[in-house]
């Protein structure tokens, strides 16, 4: 099968769908990879590199799309890559539908075959795909948040683990999966006081095994959620329902009587965001202030390492991909069970259920 790895558009995105090595194992496998000239610069991965692998290295992102029976990549297709979109085309990568109608549309009327990462399951019901992106940005929303916490980016002048004298940070994680756990092992670990709020008992169960008490674990409910929030300084939005839109947990009247500089990270915005006035930045302008607080909504955090999150997907999505690029998605979803909840359009319908659910009126 030819493979296509077409170089990222989205700004800022450096990250690209296949390590080198991955690249080599596919080759090894009998299939032919080929990247647009500059896909993996922005992860530290040259084209040299890529060819030494075997790879070969196309001018254009129209002759990679063109060319290949399977596409990778790492976001959804923006509006200039509508153009490339084919029913004889199998395209691989996290498109997060339930937030987009414009590219949902585009997918049905093309007709491809558009597989999603994040809905893509294990044989223990978890999202492998999404695992190592949700660590990535778990971590990287307790960075981030830190960083515009400081006085000269508008926020509240505080330091996460204070200093002998003074009180740490209040850092609230609304919810306790992958982005939650990840963002709570950060905060705690930089000594901040660390709150997790979720609706399963069990998740906050764990929570509290782990740390031995020494993280605040609270049952979500829209009061709690209230009285905590008036009181953070940090709060990390970390809230996932699979495949569909993500619910609006903190409404702009409350944002409103929180404390004057608090931070808000919406890991959630590729969903649609849980903050009500959430809008989708970028890293060259992360944040906006609304009334007196700043809200941080860049759809793509894991891009700012892309290094790091390029090594971390390629591991992730390489079982999978050899398995389409053997067999053919059929195939491969007999062999990859968990593949089937990935398939979001095929032959100009609408697949997925959630996202039919977001556009019931683009089920057909």
């Amino acid at each position: 099968m030819r493979i296509g790895i077409p170089r990222e558009i989205m700004i800022h995105e450096g990250r690209v769908a296949l390590s080198p090595a991955g690249a080599a194992t596919l080759i090894a496998d009998g299939h032919e990879v080929l990247v647009e000239t500059g896909a993996g610069e922005g992860s530290s991965f040259p084209d040299a590199e890529y060819a030494e692998r075997g790879a070969r290295i196309v001018e254009t992102a129209a002759e990679t799309w063109e060319r290949a029976e399977l596409v990778l990549k790492v976001k959804e297709p923006l509006p200039e890559e509508y153009g490339y979109l084919r029913a004889d085309l199998v395209l691989f990568t996290y498109l997060h539908l339930a937030a987009s109608r414009e590219c949902t549309q585009a997918l049905i009327d093309s007709r491809i075959t558009a597989l999603a990462y994040e809905t893509v399951t294990d044989s223990r019901g978890g999202l492998p795909l999404l695992t190592p992106m949700s660590q990535v940005a778990g971590r990287l929303a307790v960075q981030e948040g830190a960083h515009h916490l400081m006085s000269h980016k508008g926020g509240r002048g505080v330091l996460l683990a204070g200093v002998p004298g003074t009180s740490p940070a209040k850092v609230v994680v609304l919810g306790g999966g992958q982005v939650g756990a990840s963002a709570v092992a950060m905060a705690q670990g930089a000594r901040a006081s660390v709150t997790v709020m979720d609706l399963d008992p069990r998740v906050l169960e764990r929570f509290d095994d782990l740390y031995q008490g020494n993280v605040r674990t609270i049952l979500s409910d829209p009061m709690t959620v209230e009285e905590e929030l008036l009181d953070a300084d940090l709060v990390i939005g970390a809230v996932l329902v699979a495949g569909a839109k993500a619910p609006t947990l903190v409404s702009d009247d409350l944002v409103s009587r929180m404390k004057k500089g608090a931070v808000l990270v919406d890991v959630a915005i590729d969903q649609g965001g849980c903050f009500e006035s959430s809008r989708k930045t970028s890293h060259e302008e992360p944040t906006f202030r609304v009334h007196d607080t700043l809200i941080y909504g860049v759809p793509n955090m894991p891009g700012a390492v892309a290094n790091t999150s390029t090594r971390a997907l390629t591991g992730a999505t390489l079982p999978y991909v050899r398995g389409i690029a053997e067999l053919g998605v059929e195939g491969a979803t007999a062999r990859f069970p968990g593949l089937a909840p990935g398939l979001m359009t095929s032959a100009g319908s609408l697949v997925s259920e959630p996202v039919r659910r977001a556009f019931p009126d683009l089920a057909g």
